[in-house]
């Protein structure tokens, strides 16, 4: 990379509900990478031009770029575990015995499994009235609008442009959380200053794009050919130059085959609901979105390249029971802990653009060395933009 010339840092981070606990522990080590190159007040949305999450991964989102009093991060990448410990049990109360369960799954049926009240609270509690143009960096949070049938897309961007949403982030967060027969559906109304305003009807990001990375890449894509003066010296076709994080929160290779056409020939709605602990209907579009962005991006920045700038850190190798977005039991986030802990030592995987399947990729290392690499790349870009703002303010 020439000395004149930027890359595009983006951040992404996946739904999965609990299991947002597997891409926390991969952020605490990024984090502290940086931490160990520029001092302990570095947090990672100094780093980042755009900072994507869905559902679980929007709600992280929001913690890393939401200011303090002090106008730095609510919260460090380390506070985030610490978070799902304490609050996911009342998140996602398993309370009540093998009786209790079966009261669950019973009002599944007619009701979301959770009313989403603690939730709702804990959201509006840390978040307060911030709004989406006050986060410390460029944000993209998607949801799905039920009823206009279409993603809607909470974007830094797209609310300097239209200050009808510009959204309290909260109502963002509940938004994106809002997993179909898992948490109630969100409906809020934003208004502006001069006293217009839109409704919103919105339910999990995780429909339309449960890997929020591609959407990330798009949003940076739109301001370029817009001519945003923040990416000035990047032109529309410059994809090499991004340099991308996306972070998963785990998938199961066993869990893909519980499925097959001749039994599903037979099913109806009940079935494409609920089959054998899961449901069927909402694993297929979370596995659907999250292949296609990662084998697009994968695909886009190989024939660039470029792939060395794109980080995908997935486990798809996760037990079938490790893979349910609500199990908020100890054993079960101490698992999750672990796995997190565990992908880090793992070599750096790839896919194959032939059989869409993750392989280990040779003289990659593992997870936690690519992670050092973009840390100190990280690094070296900010220090380069501070010394470039430094020159330009001084002429």
């Amino acid at each position: 990379m020439k000395a004149n010339e930027n890359f595009v840092t983006i951040l992404s981070i996946d739904g999965g509900g609990i299991r947002g606990i597997i891409p926390a522990t991969i952020l605490e080590y990024l984090e502290f990478q940086l931490q160990e190159l520029d001092g302990k007040d570095a947090r990672l949305a100094d780093y980042f031009d755009v900072i994507a999450g869905t559902s679980t991964g929007g709600l992280v989102t929001a913690m890393l770029t939401t200011p303090n009093k002090d106008g730095r991060p609510l919260f460090e990448a380390k506070d985030i575990t610490p978070f799902y410990l304490e609050h996911g049990p009342k998140i996602f109360p398993h309370n009540g015995g093998l009786l209790g369960s079966l009261r669950r799954k019973l009002k599944s049926l007619v009701r979301p499994k959770y009313n989403g009240k603690y939730l709702h609270r804990i959201i509006k509690e840390k978040l307060g009235e911030t709004r989406l143009l006050e986060t410390l960096t460029n944000i993209v949070i998607p949801t799905f609008d039920i009823k206009n049938l279409q993603p809607t897309v909470f974007s830094t961007f797209e609310a300097k442009e239209n200050p009808l949403m510009d959204a309290r982030l909260s109502d963002i967060c509940i938004s994106t959380s809002a997993a179909p027969t898992y948490l109630p559906a969100h409906y809020f109304k934003n208004q502006d200053k001069y006293g217009n305003f839109q409704e919103f009807n919105l339910v999990d990001g995780g429909v339309a794009a449960n890997n929020p990375a591609l959407v990330a890449t798009t949003e940076v894509t739109k301001q370029i050919l817009h001519g945003n003066s923040e990416f000035f010296s990047v032109k529309s076709e410059d994809y090499g130059r991004f340099l991308v994080i996306s972070l998963g929160t785990g998938s199961s290779t066993i869990m893909r085959s519980k499925y097959n056409a001749k039994t599903a020939a037979k099913w109806g709605i009940r079935q494409w609901l609920l089959y054998g602990g899961s449901s069927p209907i909402l694993d297929l579009l979370t596995h659907a979105s999250d292949d296609m962005v990662n084998f697009h991006i994968s695909a886009l920045l190989q024939a660039l390249h470029s792939e060395n700038n794109y980080l995908r850190v997935q486990d798809d190798t996760l037990a079938e029971t490790d893979t349910s977005v609500d199990i908020s039991t100890e054993v079960n986030m101490k698992k999750l802990i672990e796995i997190g802990t565990n992908l880090l030592k793992k070599t750096v995987s790839r896919i194959n653009l032939h059989t869409g399947i993750l392989e280990p990729c040779e003289h990659c290392g593992s997870n936690e060395e690519a992670l050092k690499r973009f840390a100190k790349l990280l690094s070296e870009e900010r220090k380069h933009r501070k010394s470039k703002a430094a020159l330009t303010n001084k002429s």
